[in-house]
């Protein structure tokens, strides 16, 4: 397990979820290495479609496994074919827009690069039968194998091309439906049951594991549910949470309880307080959320500056490309906003 003394964020850092508007690989890539070179995301660009979504750029990083795309979605294929290609060549294009982009302007700091988590991979991707591939344990557990080997080759191609140290960020907003038992089944009348908790924190523990061993950073979970699984994803290794802080509402019991032990523990929130779309919101209106939750959880604003990382609040993929720009400027100035507060 990586020490959280290891983070490569801290005061005045900010960053953003990983989505960005358009199709132009290179222009984005320039976007994020100018606005955000102490954490940037590799930019993901789901515009271009088939290949290009957390599904399909996730299974573009799969060994020895492939995915086609069928009418419901995506489904586990024999071998690699058209739609397969596609995905890979585009994650390869975003490769080369980033090498390009750090080459002109130096590289950044820290890359982070995004990927579905195992379980909203496997609740995403269908067997050849239809059934979801979460629902057969040895294609969950090939599919997780197949993941965590993929991203760690992905991870380490991205270090060698920018330059730059890397953390890997998961994407589960499929797990708490995995966890409640809410998603459909292929002939929609009923629901897949519910995947026990220590199941889910078990295998998720195993990825993490590896994940940061491999990349020497701690492994980031996001997911913008109104009560994401706080403590499951702490107890599973990860070094840092994801979430929209706008959309918590009122924070009490469990859920506080969760959040405080997690910053008691010295992980980071990554809070999401940047709308993705225009807003006319002043700065300090977009810091109060932030500040009520310190303040709810019994933190100081040193504790705030130090453990918190401003986001927007989700993908900037729905966004124009001016208002994309204007929110990761947003959130560098929150970053400077809380740091400047801790010192008074």
């Amino acid at each position: 397990m990586v020490a959280m003394s290891d983070t490569p964020w801290g005061p005045r850092i900010a960053t953003a979820i990983g989505s960005m508007p358009g199709t132009d690989p290179v222009e984005a890539a320039r976007t994020v290495v100018g606005e955000l070179p102490r954490l940037m995301p590799v930019p993901e660009l789901p515009a271009r479609g088939v290949g290009a979504d957390i599904l399909g750029r996730t299974a573009g990083m799969l060994v020895d496994l492939a995915v086609e795309v069928v009418p419901s979605g995506y489904r586990v294929a024999g071998h690699p074919g058209m739609d397969h290609r596609r995905a890979v060549d585009l994650l390869r294009w975003d490769l080369d827009a980033l090498e390009q982009a750090a080459s002109e302007a130096g590289p950044p700091d820290v890359v982070k690069v995004q990927a579905a988590g195992p379980w909203t991979l496997a609740a995403g991707v269908e067997l050849a039968r239809g059934h979801r591939v979460l629902t057969d344990s040895g294609a969950l557990r090939d599919f997780t194998e197949s993941l965590t080997e993929g991203l760690i080759a992905h991870a380490e191609h991205v270090a060698e091309r920018s330059g730059a140290r890397v953390v890997v960020q998961l994407d589960e907003p499929t797990l708490p439906a995995v966890l409640r038992g809410s998603l459909p089944t292929p002939s929609g009348y009923g629901a897949v049951p519910a995947v026990p908790e220590p199941d889910a924190q078990r295998l998720l523990g195993e990825v993490v594991e590896r994940l940061s061993g491999a990349v020497g950073s701690p492994v980031i979970a996001h997911c913008c549910d109104l009560r994401p699984p706080v403590e499951l994803l702490r107890k599973a290794g990860f070094g840092a949470f994801s979430l929209d802080a706008t959309g918590l509402g009122e924070i009490t019991g469990q859920f506080a309880d969760e959040l405080g032990e997690a910053w008691e523990e010295g992980l980071s929130l990554f809070l999401g307080l940047v709308p993705s779309t225009k807003t006319e919101a002043e700065l300090k209106g977009l810091a109060q959320p932030a500040f009520d939750l310190a303040s709810r959880l019994g933190f100081g604003k040193r504790t705030l500056a130090q453990q918190a990382v401003p986001t927007p609040t989700c993908g900037l993929a729905g966004a124009s490309p001016g208002w994309a720009r204007r929110a990761i400027s947003l959130s560098n100035d929150l970053a400077e906003l809380f740091a400047d507060a801790a010192e008074v």
